[in-house]
């Protein structure tokens, strides 16, 4: 007995949706064909229509989705035949699939969802969605009905994580249950229907040897990052969108000992820390009355009472800035976080920026100092035009000279000409000065170990 028993199930009787005609002639081919095509559409969503006029969502509630897509399939199958609709299996099987993605996820945001080889999905509008997969955009086929369905679905995705978007509220961060992030836009403010970006949440967790496999880094390279991991020098990852912050974060954040009390500060969650001790904090916006509003610096400022051994911003934005560094310069060393910026020593400039926008009123020679004593290493990442992301610069901060602020690049990538699989081809440059956080390597016993990378790094 199927799960969706039916409300005032008509009598079987003709839809009017008659074979399509055959062409007599080579002029009339085309015509019958979109004739044919419209009157296809126009059956699908008579029977998309009448499938869910008769669910009982009480039962798709309690229904597995294996099973609700085997019965949603058997009532289209019962409708067609009683409408005298003319569908193939295959048709049947999609028009099933669409009204389970609907009913209990994404509708056709699923089939990207679910393909691995797929890292942005970007919707501008119900017939416009573009995907990034293999480090290329490529517009995909997929579609939404109207305006209305992808409405639906992006209040649907509000809601899970608790907060709202309409047009009073008109744009929104939020995440998926796998942890991908996702920005939404709503009208007025989007003229051409809501807009959905969603960066997707790797189902497999990515640590140094896949970077390296990937063509992220060399070896030499990740060994010296895991050793900045394991002996707490605090890190700050920079790069554009998309370039890979957050993943280089994730590997990183490998290398922190399980013992570590970490507590992390994010606008919408996405790290994936694993080891046992992390308290997870996140950010509020505000009600429609606009009150309740709790930001990345009130959580920073809380998570420095919460007696944390490092601390881990997803990303700095604005006057949070001055909050980490202070945790960095009070015996939480090991703290890391990202950054938007095109270079290294951009990154030091996009920092004392926030720190000034935080309204502290100090000098920039303060900013700086506090800076150099903070920040001990930072990691340029870069999405290239052959769609890989890779390690550009790691870069020292050796301290002040006057009021500028001194870097030394450790590695500095430069590139080659492009290979015949459509790659990138490129080596590092070296730099063997003396670290200026020789002492600390000696500290935690690794300083055979770094001279070692560097020694392979130049080979």
């Amino acid at each position: 007995m199927s799960a969706f028993p039916t409300f005032g199930q008509r009598p079987a009787a003709s839809a009017g949706l008659s074979p399509a005609p055959v062409a007599r002639g080579g002029d009339d081919v085309a015509p019958a064909r979109a004739e044919h095509g419209q009157t296809q559409a126009a059956a699908l969503v008579e029977l998309r229509s009448l499938c869910l006029t008769r669910m009982d969502p009480m039962a798709v509630a309690s229904t597995p989705p294996d099973r609700l897509a085997v019965e949603v399939e058997r009532l289209i199958a019962d409708i067609a035949t009683e409408r005298r609709i003319q569908l193939n299996g295959r048709e049947q099987r999609s028009l099933a699939a669409d009204l389970v993605h609907d009913m209990l996820g994404l509708g056709p945001l699923e089939t990207l969802l679910q393909d691995d080889l797929i890292a942005d999905i970007m919707v501008n509008g119900p017939s416009r969605i573009f995907i990034e997969r293999r480090g290329k955009v490529e517009q995909s086929s997929v579609r939404f009905r109207d305006t209305a369905h992808l409405s639906n679905i992006c209040q649907r995705i509000a809601a899970g994580v608790g907060r709202r978007v309409d047009e009073s509220s008109p744009m929104c961060d939020a995440r998926l249950k796998d942890g991908s992030r996702v920005n939404i836009v709503f009208p007025p403010l989007a003229l051409d229907g809501p807009y959905l970006s969603i960066r997707k949440f790797s189902k497999k967790s990515i640590d140094f040897a896949k970077l390296i496999e990937f063509g992220a880094m060399t070896a030499p390279v990740a060994r010296v990052l895991e050793i900045a991991g394991r002996c707490r020098l605090n890190t700050i990852i920079s790069g554009g969108t998309g370039s890979g912050k957050t993943t280089l974060l994730n590997a990183m954040s490998r290398m922190i000992d399980p013992g570590e009390r970490i507590v992390t500060v994010e606008d919408a969650a996405e790290l994936q820390l694993q080891q046992p001790h992390v308290v997870r904090l996140e950010t509020r916006p505000a009600s429609l009355e606009g009150r309740g509003e709790i930001t990345q610096r009130d959580l920073m400022r809380n998570a420095l009472r919460m007696r944390p051994d490092r601390v881990i911003i997803g990303e700095v934005r604005a006057g949070e800035a001055f909050d980490m560094l202070q945790a960095m310069n009070t015996g939480h060393d090991g703290s890391m976080s990202t950054i938007h910026s095109n270079t290294t020593r951009d990154a030091l400039t996009r920092i004392e920026n926030m720190v000034q926008m935080g309204s502290m009123g100090l000098p920039s020679r303060a900013i700086r100092t506090q800076i150099a004593g903070a920040v001990h290493i930072i990691v340029q990442v870069e999405r290239q035009r052959d769609g890989g992301r890779r390690i550009t610069q790691v870069t020292e901060v050796c301290g002040m000279e006057g009021d500028v602020i001194i870097m030394n690049d450790i590695f500095q990538l430069e590139l080659g000409s492009m290979g015949q699989d459509g790659r990138l081809r490129g080596t590092y440059r070296v730099s063997r000065a003396r670290p200026s956080f020789q002492s600390r390597l000696q500290y935690f016993g690794l300083e055979r170990a770094w001279t070692a990378a560097m020694e392979e790094a130049e080979r």
